[in-house]
């Protein structure tokens, strides 16, 4: 049985389209902390119109699930919350595309996103700051106690890549001081 990765089966086509994008969420949380199961992979693409037109051509449909053009197009024309999904046909692997659209954070993040080598290959991840603003963010909406494990396993595994002052910075701006101090005092 041949074992397919959730990271390589969408980052392959991605890299080789030369579309900028950043690993964030789960994915970033098992890259930056504690392992962790998913079965999905959530990116931020920054994608041309002309690259949105050609989307299909790395991600064939006898392989893939990929959005006709032109819903593609309509979500990289919302100026907030653009998104989309890929399937990988033969292991059901969902990969949730979020377009980059005018959110400064999104913005801040792919100009800082990290290159590591991920089993010979090159993937570019979400700075460690910003995967902690949207899981504490999605923690402050849902009240999910996963979000705060996972900014934990991010700190205890992950603490000398975080820009601590950028960090808190980054907490005044997105309203989440308060919040931070209540779930992390130390």
């Amino acid at each position: 049985m041949q074992v397919t990765d959730l990271f390589l089966v969408f980052l392959q086509p991605l890299n080789k389209a030369k579309i900028k994008y950043m690993v964030t969420e789960a994915a970033g949380v098992i890259l930056y902390g504690a392992p962790r199961m998913t079965h999905d992979l959530d990116l931020v693409l920054e994608i041309s119109s002309i690259q949105a037109e050609k989307l299909a051509l790395f991600f064939p449909e006898d392989q893939f699930y990929c959005p006709p053009r032109e819903v593609v197009l309509l979500e990289l024309g919302r100026p907030r919350r653009g998104h989309f999904n890929l399937i990988h046909q033969r292991t059901g692997f969902k990969a949730d595309c979020y377009l980059m659209g005018d959110d400064p954070l999104h913005k801040w993040a792919m100009e800082h996103r990290n290159k590591l080598d991920y089993q010979g290959n090159e993937i570019q991840v979400a700075p460690p700051e910003y995967v902690i603003i949207r899981k504490l963010q999605y923690y402050q909406e849902g009240h999910s106690e996963k979000h705060l494990l996972d900014i934990r396993s991010i700190l205890d595994i992950s603490s000398k890549r975080i820009d601590r002052p950028r960090l808190e910075r980054m907490l005044g701006d997105a309203g989440l001081t308060t919040l931070w101090s209540e779930q992390f005092p130390d």
